[in-house]
Protein backbone atom coordinates (compact mmCIF):
# COMPACT_ATOMS: atom_id res chain seq x y z
CA UNK A 1 0.00 0.00 0.00
CA UNK A 2 1.64 3.31 -0.16
CA UNK A 3 2.39 5.23 2.45
CA UNK A 4 -0.31 8.05 0.79
CA UNK A 5 -3.03 5.95 1.22
CA UNK A 6 -2.43 4.62 4.61
CA UNK A 7 -5.20 5.68 7.03
CA UNK A 8 -2.62 6.97 10.20
CA UNK A 9 -3.34 9.76 12.74
CA UNK A 10 -1.55 11.04 15.27
CA UNK A 11 -1.32 8.90 18.43
CA UNK A 12 -1.36 5.68 16.36
CA UNK A 13 1.85 3.46 16.70
CA UNK A 14 2.81 2.52 13.34
CA UNK A 15 6.61 0.66 11.61
CA UNK A 16 8.29 2.51 8.89
CA UNK A 17 9.93 0.14 6.80
CA UNK A 18 12.49 2.79 4.63
CA UNK A 19 14.94 1.27 2.32
CA UNK A 20 18.68 1.93 2.97
CA UNK A 21 21.65 2.24 0.28
CA UNK A 22 24.82 1.07 1.49
CA UNK A 23 27.45 0.95 -1.42
CA UNK A 24 25.98 -1.03 -3.77
CA UNK A 25 23.91 -3.18 -1.53
CA UNK A 26 20.39 -2.28 -0.20
CA UNK A 27 18.60 -3.21 2.75
CA UNK A 28 15.16 -2.55 4.51
CA UNK A 29 15.50 -1.15 7.84
CA UNK A 30 12.45 -0.72 10.31
CA UNK A 31 11.59 1.95 12.56
CA UNK A 32 8.59 1.67 15.23
CA UNK A 33 7.04 4.37 17.10
CA UNK A 34 4.19 6.85 17.43
CA UNK A 35 3.02 9.45 15.60
CA UNK A 36 3.62 13.08 16.87
CA UNK A 37 2.64 14.72 14.24
CA UNK A 38 1.32 14.86 10.66
CA UNK A 39 2.08 18.06 8.40
CA UNK A 40 1.35 19.89 5.37
CA UNK A 41 -1.20 17.45 4.85
CA UNK A 42 -1.36 14.40 2.09
CA UNK A 43 0.08 16.77 -0.17
CA UNK A 44 3.11 16.48 -1.98
CA UNK A 45 4.79 18.27 0.60
CA UNK A 46 3.48 16.33 3.87
CA UNK A 47 5.65 14.86 6.74
CA UNK A 48 4.98 12.70 9.35
CA UNK A 49 7.11 12.53 13.01
CA UNK A 50 7.46 9.38 14.43
CA UNK A 51 8.88 8.71 17.70
CA UNK A 52 10.54 5.61 19.72
CA UNK A 53 12.35 4.89 22.96
CA UNK A 54 16.26 3.90 21.66
CA UNK A 55 18.35 2.29 24.92
CA UNK A 56 16.20 5.05 27.48
CA UNK A 57 17.14 8.05 24.81
CA UNK A 58 13.94 8.91 22.77
CA UNK A 59 14.53 9.23 18.61
CA UNK A 60 12.48 11.18 16.24
CA UNK A 61 12.37 11.45 12.86
CA UNK A 62 10.82 12.89 10.02
CA UNK A 63 9.48 11.15 7.06
CA UNK A 64 8.46 12.96 4.04
CA UNK A 65 4.70 11.03 3.20
CA UNK A 66 5.56 10.58 -0.45
CA UNK A 67 9.81 9.31 -0.26
CA UNK A 68 10.36 6.77 -2.51
CA UNK A 69 12.92 5.70 0.28
CA UNK A 70 9.85 4.49 1.80
CA UNK A 71 8.65 0.64 1.20
CA UNK A 72 5.80 0.59 3.31
CA UNK A 73 3.90 1.84 6.45
CA UNK A 74 2.33 -0.58 8.48
CA UNK A 75 -0.10 0.63 11.66
CA UNK A 76 0.49 -1.73 14.35
CA UNK A 77 -2.01 -0.01 16.78
CA UNK A 78 -4.65 2.41 16.74
CA UNK A 79 -4.42 5.51 19.46
CA UNK A 80 -7.92 5.07 21.37
CA UNK A 81 -9.09 8.68 22.18
CA UNK A 82 -6.69 11.68 21.21
CA UNK A 83 -8.02 15.69 21.66
CA UNK A 84 -4.96 16.99 19.79
CA UNK A 85 -3.63 17.17 16.60
CA UNK A 86 0.14 17.62 17.46
CA UNK A 87 1.76 15.35 20.37
CA UNK A 88 4.48 16.96 21.30
CA UNK A 89 3.87 17.75 25.02
CA UNK A 90 4.82 13.56 25.22
CA UNK A 91 8.32 14.33 24.82
CA UNK A 92 8.40 15.77 28.29
CA UNK A 93 6.08 13.64 29.48
CA UNK A 94 8.84 10.93 28.97
CA UNK A 95 11.30 13.04 30.68
CA UNK A 96 8.93 13.58 33.94
CA UNK A 97 8.10 9.45 34.09
CA UNK A 98 11.78 8.35 33.73
CA UNK A 99 12.57 11.69 36.53
CA UNK A 100 10.18 10.20 38.99
CA UNK A 101 10.60 6.54 38.48
CA UNK A 102 14.87 7.45 39.34
CA UNK A 103 13.42 8.94 42.18
CA UNK A 104 11.36 5.89 43.69
CA UNK A 105 14.82 3.57 42.67
CA UNK A 106 16.55 6.29 45.12
CA UNK A 107 13.90 5.91 47.67
CA UNK A 108 14.11 1.63 47.64
CA UNK A 109 17.63 1.72 47.74
CA UNK A 110 17.43 4.11 50.74
CA UNK A 111 15.08 2.05 52.13
CA UNK A 112 16.72 -1.35 51.86
CA UNK A 113 20.16 -0.13 53.23
CA UNK A 114 20.36 -1.48 56.75
CA UNK A 115 21.27 1.17 59.36
CA UNK A 116 24.68 0.65 60.96
CA UNK A 117 26.31 1.74 63.67
CA UNK A 118 25.33 5.32 64.82
CA UNK A 119 21.89 6.44 64.05
CA UNK A 120 22.54 9.56 63.29
CA UNK A 121 25.79 9.11 61.28
CA UNK A 122 24.31 6.62 58.86
CA UNK A 123 21.17 8.90 58.37
CA UNK A 124 23.34 11.57 56.99
CA UNK A 125 25.08 8.99 54.79
CA UNK A 126 21.88 7.47 52.89
CA UNK A 127 20.67 11.43 52.46
CA UNK A 128 24.33 11.89 50.55
CA UNK A 129 23.91 8.90 48.64
CA UNK A 130 20.30 9.25 47.68
CA UNK A 131 20.79 12.87 46.44
CA UNK A 132 22.28 12.11 42.92
CA UNK A 133 20.95 13.83 40.21
CA UNK A 134 19.22 12.44 37.06
CA UNK A 135 21.94 13.80 35.25
CA UNK A 136 25.19 12.07 37.49
CA UNK A 137 23.07 9.01 37.06
CA UNK A 138 22.95 9.24 33.64
CA UNK A 139 26.19 9.96 33.03
CA UNK A 140 27.01 6.71 34.87
CA UNK A 141 25.01 4.90 33.03
CA UNK A 142 26.27 6.17 29.34
CA UNK A 143 29.85 5.31 31.06
CA UNK A 144 28.68 2.39 31.65
CA UNK A 145 27.50 1.42 28.37
CA UNK A 146 30.79 2.93 26.45
CA UNK A 147 32.93 0.12 28.64
CA UNK A 148 30.54 -2.26 27.72
CA UNK A 149 30.58 -1.53 24.12
CA UNK A 150 34.54 -1.14 23.79
CA UNK A 151 34.51 -4.68 25.40
CA UNK A 152 32.54 -6.18 22.81
CA UNK A 153 34.66 -4.97 20.10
Amino acid sequence: MKPSEVDMRPGDTVRVTTRIKEGEKSRLQTFEGLILAQKHGKGISGTFTVRKMSMGVGVERVFPLHSPVIEKIEVVRRASRLRRAKLYYLRHKAARDMRKKMRQVQFAVQKATPAVGNEADSSEDKVDVSEKTLQEVSSEEKAEAVKAEATKK
